[in-house]
This record gives C-alpha cells, structure tokens and sequence, in this order.
C-alpha cells in the first residue's frame, strides 16, 4: 500500500518542450529579480540626465568661454570668468546679502518650527487638521507670496507701516535699509517654510519612545527639561538635516527677493541691499550684461559652494551617530 502510494506521488518526467519551457521560465525569474530594481529607478535617472546632470556640465562648459547671448560664442577663455566673477565686489555684496537673508530667516525659522512640532506632539484637539494647516503656506504659489508680502512691506501705504504708524513709531524704509529687507523677505521665507519643518520634527519626535518622557516625568522633570533634554538631543541628526536643507535652499534664494523688488532682478531703488546671488546671475546673464559665460561662472561657483555644505552636513551627522552610539 504505502509502495503504491509513493509511486503515485512520483511526477510524470518533463518531455523536452516543457523542459525548455520550465528553463525560460528560471531565466526570465532571474533576469526580472536582477532588472527590476534598476528598471524601477530609471526614470529619475534619465529625468536627471537631462534635467540635470546635462545642465551642469553644459553651464560648467559655458564657464569656460567668451559667451554673450548677443555676441555669440568668442571662444575659449579658460579661467577668466572666474577670475572677473571673484574681482567683482557686486558678486561679494549679493553674497553677503544671500548669507544675511539666510541667517536671518533661518534660525528663528527653525526654532519656532522645533518649538511648533513640540506642541503638535502633544495630545490636542483637531491635531490631525493643525497638522495639514501649517503645511498651507508651503504649497501654496511662492510668487502669490511674493507679491502679497511685498505690498505688505511697501514703504507708501504698506499694511507694515500701517502698523507702526498706529503705535505711534515711525515708518520704516523696507527697501532703503539693508537689515530692513532682510527682515521683510525673512517674513515671507519663515512663513513659507516654517510648517514644513516642523512636520519633519514632528515625525522625528514622534519616533521617539515614550518610556523615556514617563521615566523622566516619574524623576521630577518638568515638560522644558523634558524637550531640552530628551527630545533635542534625540532628534539631532534631524535638526542637522533641516539646517543643511535650509541652507541649500537660502543659497538659492530667489523669488521672493524678485517678487520684493516688483520683479526686477537687477533694478530698482535699494537694490544693492537685497540682491541675493541668485538674482545677480539672472540679472548678469538675462537682464544688463547678457554675460552668459560669467553667469554660467557664478552658477558653477555657487553650486561649489552647496557642495560644500553638503559635505559639512555629512560630516557633522556623521559625527553626531558617532557620538550617540557611545
């Protein structure tokens, strides 16, 4: 009996055309475990090829001439864009402008968005709606922000100085002071981006056990000490993050200095108090000179300058692991 059975259970044996078939099948379970990955991530690849690795070389290339989007092409030049570029002292004031601008909207955009994510860790009412509320500013259009914010901080009529004129203070030249406009565009980055950051915290605070907050509660310390010393230290590798991300983004600022000066890069009464970087290479390349090859220099070195960032980015979170893993 038990012979019978196991005989039974003993598959027919494959004629060759099944073989083949079985052999095919193999292959092509091989070949989709080992081209699948790479098929998946192809099209941000190719997208990058051509929207972005192509860009910076063809720019980097340009750098290299005696380019004019009037003039034409005039052959190679080597290194002297770069060398007018660092010789201009426009180029070194929009780059302390861009690094003013960036400290002052970034650090106490960052800390009251550290601060905001504290709150929305907390057990509240409606949590899920605040949550979707404080994103509102990020999606919403940065060149509508631009132009409300910049009628807001308009010298005549301004609802800014409307403000200060009511409390019996003077009126504030927006455009005509340096740290003046660097406060008004720090108002239009800070309310931009302010929530967004804090939904990165939130989702790093989040992630955080609550077993540490209870043992800590249980030891006496209060809901301050709690975040100063639990949460911040926690999320560390986060707040790194933002910075870095927010650095990035504040070397590239554009818009919303554009929008401030009512769309003119490289006009305008003041100007030279706000122009950042990325306004002078426009302003260079498109507006006044038509310097195609000094401003494909300036973008080249700016884009040097991320790189570095970037790195010290790394190196810092890095750093950080290390230092929490002991």
């Amino acid at each position: 009996m038990s012979v019978n059975t196991s005989a039974a259970a003993i598959p027919p044996p494959l004629d060759p055309e099944q073989r083949r078939r079985q052999a095919r099948q193999v292959r092509l379970g091989r070949l989709d475990l080992k081209a699948s990955p790479y098929l998946y991530v192809a099209p941000f690849f190719v997208l990058f090829a051509v929207f972005g690795f192509f860009p910076l070389i063809y720019t980097g290339w340009v750098s290299m001439r005696d380019w004019g989007l009037i003039k034409g092409d005039q052959g190679f030049v080597g290194f002297e864009n770069f060398a007018e570029v660092l010789a201009d002292a426009n180029f070194w004031n929009a780059m302390f402008n861009t690094f003013g601008i960036f400290i002052v909207s970034t650090v106490p955009q960052l800390l009251l968005a550290l601060m905001l994510a504290n709150w929305l860790n907390r057990k509240l009412r409606f949590r899920t709606a605040l949550r979707m509320g404080i994103l509102l500013p990020n999606i919403t259009s940065v060149a509508a922000v631009g132009i409300v914010f910049g009628f807001i901080f308009a010298d005549r009529y301004g609802l800014a100085n409307w403000i200060l004129q009511s409390l019996s203070l003077d009126p504030v030249s927006w455009r005509g002071s340096r740290f003046a406009s660097w406060t008004a565009i720090s108002f239009m980055v800070d309310w931009r981006w302010t929530g967004y950051n804090s939904l990165i915290y939130l989702a790093a605070m989040q992630a955080i056990p609550r077993d540490l907050y209870e043992s800590a509660s249980l030891d006496g310390a209060s809901p301050a000490r709690q975040f100063w010393q639990i949460t911040v230290p926690l999320i560390q590798p986060t707040i790194l993050f933002t910075v870095i991300i927010s650095t990035i983004g504040g070397m590239q600022l554009f818009t919303e200095p554009l929008m401030f000066n009512y769309g003119a890069a490289g006009s305008g009464s003041g100007l030279e108090n706000f122009q950042t970087i990325a306004m002078y290479i426009y302003s260079t390349t498109f507006e006044n000179n038509f310097k195609y090859g000094v401003g494909s220099a300036m973008s080249w070195l700016l884009f040097m300058l991320i790189i570095l960032f970037a790195l010290i980015n790394f190196l810092m979170v890095r750093r950080s692991l290390k230092g929490s893993d002991k």
